[in-house]
């Protein structure tokens, strides 16, 4: 290497670093509003992840970065007050997991930058103009449910249980992030002639007689939709669906890690990194409306043999191969 192509090199070096420096602004410490629906101990995995990924990009926790947490503990009828109290606080920037909260934390401001993460069809929510170019101050990753998704969710299920025709799916009614969920459930039901029973569930003391419901009209299965209200109940969720023998697919793993049957969905402490990823840009400098909101590419199935057997459930050969991960 010349002399001359090397004092380039340092000089380039020392360009960049005084720009990202520049743009990261040192010796100031940002705030961070995290806003979500369940506790904060049904999701910790969740939320290690997110720190974990912000500290490889250069933002730690009590240094740099201030985080105020704020869970709704299932209740996401909390949610609009917690997110006015970010606001109050004036953070830079909110991180908000689920359609749910970011709903509550775009009313609460148009001007605070908004990361969400597995946004259901955040464009039907009017959450973003679209996904590609956002508009607004909001953008991060997005779970978009498709019938095809679904479809997957209910084929799986008929493979494990063939006597499968009758599927009760609960949802909670004040969370508006369920209303693009639903009509792609009924399409994915029709396209393979299984009837559906809906159940409306606001909280945990509410779940006793809405799998009491189930009994009576005798469904074959269960099927818990995207929504992290349930997250905070999943044990309960688990407990119950055992007690009546009844499969449950979930749309989370962390559901069947607590005894559900089994989940056919984004493995969400892989995939939440991409958030963090938007906050370091947004903190740098970019704008939430330039951003593309990123979608998950993959599923991955995961079955729990305990509860299989503890319904009675044998499941076919077929399907324990195509397993991503068997919990014993």
């Amino acid at each position: 290497m010349d002399r001359r192509t090397f004092i380039r090199g340092v000089v380039g070096n020392v360009l960049a670093a005084s720009l990202a420096a520049k743009a990261q602004q040192p010796g100031k410490t940002y705030r961070l509003g995290y806003l979500s629906t369940p506790t904060r101990q049904s999701v910790e995995r969740v939320v290690e992840a997110l720190l974990r990924k912000l500290r490889e990009l250069g933002w730690v926790e009590g240094q740099n970065l201030i985080i105020e947490y704020r869970w709704a503990e299932g209740n996401v009828e909390r949610l609009p007050e917690l997110a006015a109290e970010l606001v109050r606080l004036k953070v830079d920037i909110i991180v908000a997991p689920a359609g749910s909260a970011a709903l509550a934390a775009r009313n609460a401001t148009r001007t605070i930058p908004i990361v969400t993460i597995f946004a259901g069809d955040p464009v039907e929510l009017g959450l973003v103009t679209s996904l590609g170019r956002p508009g607004g101050n909001v953008t991060g990753t997005t779970f978009t449910p498709s019938p095809q998704l679904f479809a997957k969710q209910l084929q799986i299920l008929k493979e494990a249980v063939p006597r499968v025709s009758r599927v009760a799916f609960l949802l909670n009614p004040a969370d508006t992030s369920f209303a693009p969920q639903i009509k792609e459930v009924e399409v994915a039901a029709r396209s393979l002639g299984i009837r559906l029973q809906r159940l409306e569930t606001r909280g945990l003391e509410e779940l006793d007689s809405a799998f009491a419901a189930m009994a009576r009209e005798r469904a074959d299965a269960l099927l818990v939709l995207a929504g992290s209200t349930f997250l905070a109940y999943r044990t309960r969720l688990a407990e119950l669906a055992i007690k009546g023998r009844l499969p449950m697919m979930c749309s989370f793993r962390e559901m069947v890690e607590a005894g559900g049957l089994m989940s056919y969905a984004v493995n969400m402490v892989d995939f939440i990194g991409r958030a963090a990823v938007y906050v370091d840009k947004i903190l740098k400098g970019a704008k939430p409306a330039d951003l593309a909101m990123e979608q998950p590419s993959s599923f991955e199935l995961v079955i729990n043999l305990k509860t299989a057997k503890a319904i009675g459930l044998t499941i076919p050969q077929s399907l324990l191969l195509r397993a991503d991960e068997l919990i014993q």
